[in-house]
């Protein structure tokens, strides 16, 4: 059989841009840390993204999808930054600083994708939510393993009551605005979180007042 030709009405082929998935996730992290992710339509999900409404719909199937996938993102960047500090093979106290400073970071530096991460995740199916405490259970662990051999005085439900302290404490900046620089507020986190845990930090001065 001949190879079809080219002929000179044919338009080049359509690729599907890589990045757009992430920059419709990125703009319905941005409308819904503000309004609620219930009170933001698809279609401007779609324009915030800088496309069209139905634009949004070929890369994720429903609304809910989209919800999904945002905190999937947000959950598996927690659980990545978390797996790298533990097989870094560090000293305890070094790697409870870097579980500190990465969740910080990642918080800081994504604010609104974790706004919608902890303002929704009780709006989820209940399978889905089912899943997402089970990573999140599995999340505070890791923390918990690494705390318990500075802070042996601590019974597994009191560490667990730190962690969750801590991982609070840290969170609660994504609903108020400090009005601080991104590494002076980071500083202030890191000094409260040890302090909630209990444990000096690695190789860190505490911030001294203005």
């Amino acid at each position: 059989m001949p190879s079809r030709s080219t002929s000179a009405t044919d338009g080049p082929t359509r690729r599907r841009d890589p990045d757009r998935g992430e920059r419709i996730l990125e703009a319905a992290a941005r409308l819904a840390a503000g309004r609620g992710f219930h009170a933001v339509g698809m279609a401007e999900i779609g324009a915030e993204a800088g496309i069209v409404g139905s634009g949004v719909y070929r890369h994720f199937s429903s609304k809910e999808a989209l919800l999904l996938a945002l905190l999937d993102r947000g959950m598996g960047r927690l659980e990545a930054s978390a797996a790298a500090a533990l097989a870094a093979g560090r000293g305890d106290r070094e790697t409870l600083s870097v579980l500190v400073d990465d969740h910080i970071r990642l918080v800081v530096e994504n604010r609104a994708e974790f706004a919608v991460y902890y303002g929704e995740a009780h709006t989820l199916p209940e399978d889905a939510r089912r899943a997402l405490r089970r990573r999140q259970r599995h999340h505070v662990e890791d923390w918990v393993h690494v705390l318990a051999p500075l802070r042996p005085d601590l019974a597994d439900g009191e560490l667990r009551v730190l962690v969750h302290a801590c991982v609070g404490a840290i969170q609660s900046t994504l609903f108020f605005h400090s009005g601080l620089d991104h590494a002076h507020l980071a500083a202030l986190l890191a000094q409260l979180a040890h302090g909630l845990l209990g444990v000096e930090a690695a190789g860190r001065r505490r911030v001294a007042p203005e």
